[in-house]
């Protein structure tokens, strides 16, 4: 049996996961598991899809950042899957496909792996390189306080008589915000 996985981060990204399951319906893929989270949180669907693979089937994906956030990540993955006699397959991998029952796709999927948690990497630094040099001259300040900017609009509800829950609600912050503000 082939079961499907797709995921995307966000629900903003609605169109790409769509997309994942057209292309996993294309290759007859009996069922499919699909969900909306980032890869660092808990991920249900994929914890179900694991769950539900058996012997003799095969995990299928469109791409190999849609299953693991790194290396060892996706090494423990396919440990566990070729432990229950799944294998994995996708479709997307440097312009052509691979799958893990092969000695030759286990090597590239590792090798592919690591390549791209280099490269996310060092993303992450000149990422942090370039907030700080933002920071530096004085461009990067960071998201302004809501609710500390409210000061005046909150005390005054507070003195009209409103309760915390109702300023929130009122002025769209949260409520811990306007008791933190109050207590200042």
């Amino acid at each position: 049996m082939t079961i499907g996985y797709a995921r995307t981060s966000t629900a903003e990204q609605e169109a790409g996961l769509h997309a994942q399951i057209r292309d996993l319906g294309a290759t007859g893929c009996t069922k499919i598991f699909s969900e909306q989270a980032s890869s660092v949180g808990e991920r249900r669907e994929l914890n179900a899809v694991l769950d539900f693979v058996r012997e003799g089937d095969t995990l299928l994906i469109t791409k190999l950042d849609r299953l693991a956030r790194s290396t060892t990540h996706l090494l423990s993955l396919v440990e566990h899957l070729e432990m229950k006699g799944v294998a994995l397959r996708i479709l997307d991998f440097g312009g052509g496909e691979v799958d893990t029952k092969s000695p030759s796709g286990k090597m590239l999927l590792t090798v592919f792996a690591a390549m791209a948690e280099f490269e996310r990497s060092i993303m992450l630094v000149r990422q942090r390189e370039g907030i700080a040099a933002a920071k530096e001259a004085g461009k990067y300040k960071g998201r302004a306080p809501t609710a500390r900017r409210r000061e005046k609009e909150i005390r005054a509800l507070k003195d009209g008589g409103l309760g915390a829950s109702e300023i929130a609600r009122q002025l769209g912050i949260g409520r811990a915000s306007v008791y933190r503000v109050l207590a200042d």
